[in-house]
């Protein structure tokens, strides 16, 4: 009877019926999370009395942490938590941050007074306000770092059925819906958001993410009773175990290496498919060579001590990692890009942004041409370009992720070189209309010039992004697959940290001798034009730097190899890409 009463409870957890509490959760945070950056640069030069460049380089080193932390959180809810447990964390932590943030809005106390307000004489924010706010940020990254990379898998485990026949096509069509509110969602933000912000002001710009973030936990946990809540795997972490093979490798650099594979390694499972160790980064070979059976192996076989003898696995596993870092590195600028585009508000703020007469495009709101026109490609590329190119190519998708990663480079490189040239006409009628000591006046120019630019940043994304997650994904082993996203999203940290540091750079040495900062919060006597060709060459050199890769590379690790590994599973590349 127990058996009996088991089978009858299992169907009533899970299923489709817990899909609009997972969806909603992740369509409210996205909204709510998406809708505060855009803005923010504003919020901080307005009420916090900050530079351009600070403000540019904390909102980099925010966007840094909260993708540093996604692979903390998927981590702890893999191995310790459980992903129910890692979203309510999260959901409830990024409610925190936003309720934090939302008062510095609502108490004057917590900002410092706007320059307008008491006749240009500027303060800067105290230590108390300082700490207010990066905690705000602080909750809103933890938060983040916990519900991106579990909430869609999360939602997976409602779903996945592998009894049933019908499994792959119901997980497929969630993670279409999935995205689709992903898209719709970040839409909303860039838009209706910003919107609102600009028209009623902070206290309720802040306070209606608030309200959507509420809804989001509140939607979450009313669902709890008919999940399906996966337990933690207590299985050794990849992470740790490529941690162990540095390190007994490092503990073993004096043990000679033989000049053949007569040596005995350890590996684990017994049955491993892999019997011995490739030749390349041989010196890594030691952290698997077993020196005494009875010293190193326990009596069931495994390793007595893992941090000085690893498995084949492990090893062959990290030697992966290595051979794929150039590669990976070469997207780093891409990003490095978009981060700095936060400049982009300064300057179309002070241009004509309407569409019709009576129809005007908030400044922050321009990013939604980049998102439109990332979906446009991917869309285009996939279902146009694809069936014409595998033709001639004879790659399954059309152009292999190689080139797709070089189109990526060219059209970021265009879309800076044609931000500098646009800055310059700007800032050229801006100094011939005097308003140089104006940094707020409005020139009489078109936003719309913009739109080209932040279109070829769109395609760029597009193109490197999916490229470089095929890539990664065909070198690394089946075992390593979700490692594809997860250097995706450490890339993104990585690029944001650089943009950081080179804003901060350019910002001090062009300002030196009480010369005006490139950066200058007055675009108008500053030259953000200059910043934009230094990205440029800097754009042009990775592309060199991409090339000589490739040049390395073989033409059968050009992302095109493993196509049986690739055909498999590419599915999830690019369910995973959006959330990194």
């Amino acid at each position: 009877m127990g058996i009996e009463t088991q089978v009858e409870v299992k169907p009533r957890k899970g299923g489709f019926r817990t899909m609009p509490f997972i969806i909603v959760n992740e369509s409210f945070e996205r909204v709510a999370s998406y809708g505060l950056q855009f803005n923010m640069l504003m919020y901080l030069m307005t009420y916090y009395n900050m530079t351009a460049a600070t403000g540019t380089c904390i909102l980099g080193l925010w966007a840094a942490l909260s993708n540093g932390l996604a692979i903390v959180g998927a981590i702890i809810a893999d191995s310790y938590w459980g992903r129910f447990r890692a979203v309510a964390f999260g959901s409830i932590s990024t409610l925190i941050g936003m309720i934090i943030l939302w008062l510095t809005a609502m108490i004057p106390q917590l900002k410092s007074l706007s320059c307008s307000e008491i006749h240009h004489v500027c303060n800067g924010p105290t230590t108390l306000q300082r700490a207010v706010l990066f905690l705000s940020l602080g909750f809103m990254s933890i938060g983040a770092g916990f519900v991106r990379p579990c909430s869609i898998i999360f939602g997976a485990d409602q779903l996945e059925n592998k009894q049933n026949p019908e499994n792959g096509r119901i997980l497929d069509s969630y993670f279409n819906w999935y995205y689709a509110s992903s898209g719709v969602s970040t839409i909303l933000a860039v838009t209706l958001i910003v919107y609102i912000q600009d028209l009623y002001g902070w206290k309720i710009g802040f306070g209606v993410p608030v309200i959507l973030m509420f809804l989001s936990v509140l939607m979450f946990q009313i669902g709890s009773p008919l999940y399906i809540k996966v337990k933690a795997k207590d299985t050794e972490n990849l992470v740790v175990g490529l941690f162990q093979a540095l390190v007994a490798a490092f503990r073993k650099r004096n043990t000679r290496l033989s000049l053949s594979d007569c040596d005995e390694y350890y590996r684990w499972p017994l049955e491993s498919e892999v019997l011995t160790p490739s030749m390349d980064f041989r010196f890594l070979n030691r952290a698997c060579m077993i020196e005494d059976a009875e010293r190193d192996l326990n009596p069931d076989g495994s390793a007595s001590n893992p941090w000085k003898l690893c498995s084949l696995e492990q090893v062959e596993s990290l030697k992966a990692l290595l051979r794929v870092l150039p590669m990976w590195s070469t997207g780093f600028m891409i990003f490095v890009d978009m981060n700095v585009f936060a400049f982009s508000l300064l300057q179309t703020k002070t241009m004509d942004r309407h569409i019709f007469p009576h129809l005007q495009v908030p400044a922050a709101s321009f990013s939604v041409f980049m998102i439109i026109a990332l979906t446009i490609w991917i869309a285009f590329y996939d279902r146009v370009l694809v069936p014409l190119l595998s033709k001639y190519t004879g790659q399954p998708r059309g152009l292999s992720p190689v080139t797709r990663m070089g189109i990526g480079l060219i059209a970021s490189s265009l879309s800076i070189a044609l931000s500098a040239i646009t800055e310059s006409i700007r800032r050229q009628r801006a100094i011939e209309e005097g308003h140089e000591d104006d940094p707020n006046a409005l020139v009489n120019m078109s936003a719309m010039w913009f739109v080209p630019q932040y279109a070829l940043l769109g395609v760029a994304e597009a193109a490197h992004a999916v490229g470089q997650i095929e890539f990664l994904y065909a070198l690394l082993p089946k075992s390593m697959s979700s490692t594809a996203s997860a250097m995706y999203t450490v890339g993104t940290a990585v690029s944001s940290l650089i943009g950081s540091i080179l804003v901060s750079s350019v910002d001090c040495l062009t300002s030196t001798g009480g010369k005006t900062s490139w950066l200058s919060s007055n675009i108008n006597q500053g030259h953000i034009d200059y910043f934009f060709w230094l990205l440029t060459v800097l754009n042009l050199l990775n592309l060199l730097y991409f090339l000589l890769i490739c040049w390395f590379y073989e033409a059968g690790n050009n992302g095109s190899s493993n196509s049986a590994h690739v055909a498999e599973d590419k599915e999830c590349d690019y369910r995973l890409l959006s959330e990194s």
